[in-house]
């Protein structure tokens, strides 16, 4: 009868897992853990504690050579203010008016209605953006 082997042969069959290797992957994995756990935090942390006002400019309509007409659709956290930036460009692209358009109703979702003077006559109307105050 063959004897009882108590393990597998030296070198034969490589060696077995390298023990330090193991512990620095352990390692470097507690660490991009962490690392991606502080970044999630981080990020709902932001998202829930800014107060956001975002518009859409709808329409705008000359009105005049001096004047544009134009509606936002505002979207905000009831309580928030913010300020919104509309531009009049001319036929070639300039601008020929600029106006700062205060939000501070108590309202989450509403159009707003604002005249805009200009230099001469504009041909299109951009919103430029949205700040929270």
């Amino acid at each position: 009868m063959a004897a009882a082997r108590e393990g597998l042969p030296e070198g034969r069959y490589g060696r077995s897992a390298d023990q330090r290797a193991d512990r620095n992957l352990k390692i470097v994995g507690a660490v991009l853990g962490v690392a991606l756990a502080g970044v999630l935090v981080w990020f709902g942390v932001h998202y829930a504690t800014k107060a956001d006002v975002s518009a859409e400019l709808i329409r705008s309509k000359p009105m005049s050579e001096t004047t544009v007409q134009a509606v936002l659709e505002v979207r905000k956290d009831k309580d928030a203010t913010g300020t919104c930036t509309l531009r009049a460009l001319g036929g070639d692209g300039s601008e020929v008016g600029r106006m700062d358009v205060r939000l501070d109703r108590k309202e989450e979702h509403f159009t707003e209605r604002v005249t805009m003077r200009t230099t001469q006559h504009a041909a299109s109307t951009k919103l430029e953006g949205c700040t929270t105050d």
